[in-house]
């Protein structure tokens, strides 16, 4: 039954999407190559993206092999929880949308350094661009490399490294035509990633009716339900194995508001895509994507529910093992994409493939704006032209994706799976981050001291807890959402008494109620979006 490698027709459908893609992204650039030499255009496709293309570019750029693949491998292991993820950051973009873009476009914000500086001041400013640089290079664009070429070897049986450099140019071709080839792209990118997705989810779910005899594809999964109920919750109790990695209400309440609001809100490589909107259409790119995530379980986490339930039933033994023969969790779905039939094997290929491109073309470009902007220009060319600024936003790119080839074969990933390694090293920055964005938006006394104690010192305190080095607990006993939970009340609180102690600085932001006035239109969307994740969490409580 298992099919090893891609057929001639897998190969086939591959190349359409290459192709597709390849010049769909060639005739945009074309298209609007005469406005090249600006570099809010360039990094910011200024006034260009539509926002369906908004949308679509967030989720292509979000859905990654962390997800696919990780998700996926969460699935296996512990079930549906995972999606809580998606789920809560389908909620999180109607609070971004409503609340943090009428911000930024009302002060002009091109990047979150230059949020920063803008806010508090250049120090500020200049060590957060160094923190991102650091953590999208050395965390994110390298997982992302590595898991994506560690999925696309295993399905096609190419060499390991010869797909790492495929992924790599392959991104590279589209990141170097700037944000409005990869905005329009993704749009391309989302559809293969959400057919070939949902084909693989379908076939996955099938294949458990049949290993039941039964058929169809509710018959399927009403057997995972029933079979594996405990794959099918989304809140764990305290001493449920799953605990550690979601405990219990905080995925409601607590450290996962921080998670989602700092990617979704303070984060370059995601809000780049909306900054060079009108107010309107970002918002409704962000609504746009918002519906996208509610789906994004179907296609990330029930693979790997089907996976578990075919593995119970004795399949796939072996091939879970990892080349050590030690059990891999990441290994799912590629073993899944294995036992499709020629031509969908090919789709869901693309759909992966398109899933690990996006991502990392969007990375690269951020990695670009945030050097080229708010750390080239200001302090090495003050006086460099446009056309040159672009040009070193393009030698960035291809920098950055080296280094990322390098790096990637020594990655951390450990038995915890992709996604939860990445949530883990993001999470000691995110909470120090987020406590220095959301004061600095909704308190005008907020100082730079304070800004500066919370993006260093937060991340100083959560690296002490995650190295166990703060005496008074057992920290590693202790839920990473949770930690960043008491980091970040830490630093809010040092904000607030270093904000009262120290000269105010007076540099707050252009902000009044007027601003947070959505349209009907998009608050029967955003009503829409909310209940379904209310029912969602109230079904699979």
């Amino acid at each position: 039954m298992q099919q090893q490698g891609l057929q001639a027709l897998d190969y086939g459908v591959f190349l359409f999407y290459f192709v597709v893609v390849s010049f769909y992204g060639y005739w945009i650039y074309n298209k609007k190559k005469s406005k090249e030499t600006n570099t809010q255009d360039f990094f910011l496709a200024e006034g260009s993206l539509t926002w369906w293309a908004i949308g679509s570019s967030l989720i292509a750029s979000n859905i990654s092999a962390e997800q696919m693949i990780g998700m996926s491998g969460n699935g296996f292991s512990m079930g549906l929880g995972i999606s809580t993820y998606e789920w809560m950051a389908a909620a999180t973009l109607i609070v971004v949308a409503v609340f943090f873009m009428p911000i930024y476009l009302k002060n002009k914000i091109s990047t979150m350094p230059q949020f920063l500086s803008q806010r508090y001041n250049k120090t500020v400013s200049l060590i957060m661009a160094i923190f991102w640089l650091i953590l999208y290079i050395a965390v994110n664009l390298t997982s992302i490399l590595y898991l994506g070429a560690l999925a696309v070897s295993g399905i096609s049986g190419i060499d390991f490294y010869t797909c790492m450099i495929f992924l790599a140019v392959f991104a590279v071709i589209i990141t170097v035509g700037g944000m409005k080839v990869i905005g329009f792209t993704d749009v391309i990118q989302v559809f293969f990633l959400v057919i070939g997705g949902l084909a693989a989810t379908y076939l996955a779910v099938n294949l458990v009716s049949d290993k039941y005899e039964m058929e169809g594809l509710v018959n399927g999964f009403k057997l995972m339900t029933q079979n594996h109920d405990d794959h099918f919750h989304m809140i764990y109790p305290k001493g449920n194995s799953n605990y550690m990695a979601l405990p219990g209400l905080t995925v409601l309440f607590g450290g996962m508001w921080i998670v989602n609001l700092n990617y979704w809100g303070c984060n370059q490589y995601i809000t780049q895509r909306a900054l060079g909107a009108d107010l309107d259409t970002a918002r409704k790119g962000l609504l746009f994507a918002a519906f996208l995530k509610l789906l994004m379980p179907i296609i990330v986490t029930l693979p790997g529910i089907a996976a578990y339930a075919l593995y119970q039933k004795g399949m796939f033994q072996q091939e879970m093992l990892d080349a050590t023969g030690q059990f891999n969790q990441d290994r799912a779905y590629p073993v899944l994409l294995n036992l499709l039939p020629a031509g969908l094997k090919g789709l869901s290929f693309a759909a992966l493939t398109a899933a690990v491109v996006a991502s990392l073309a969007g990375k690269a470009n951020s990695i670009s704006t945030i050097f080229t902007l708010d750390v080239f220009r200001p302090y090495f060319a003050k006086d460099m032209t446009e056309q040159k600024l672009v040009w070193t936003g393009r030698i960035v790119i291809v920098v950055s994706m080296i280094l990322a080839i390098v790096i990637s074969p020594f990655m951390g990933i450990d038995k915890k799976g992709g996604f939860q390694f990445i949530q883990e090293m993001t999470g000691l920055l995110s909470p120090g981050i987020f406590a220095a964005f959301i004061m600095g938006f909704f308190w005008k006394k907020t100082n730079s001291a304070g800004a500066f104690f919370a993006i260093v010192g937060g991340f100083l305190i959560a690296l002490s807890m995650h190295l166990n080095l703060l005496p008074g607990t057992d920290w590693t006993q202790v839920p990473f959402l949770d930690r960043m939970g008491w980091v970040f009340v830490i630093c809010v609180s040092v904000m607030f008494v270093l904000s009262l102690v120290l000269p105010d600085e007076n540099k707050g932001l252009e902000i009044d109620a007027s601003m947070f006035k959505t349209t009907r239109g998009f608050a029967i969307g955003a009503a829409i979006v909310l209940i379904a994740i209310v029912t969602l969490y109230t079904v699979f409580w």
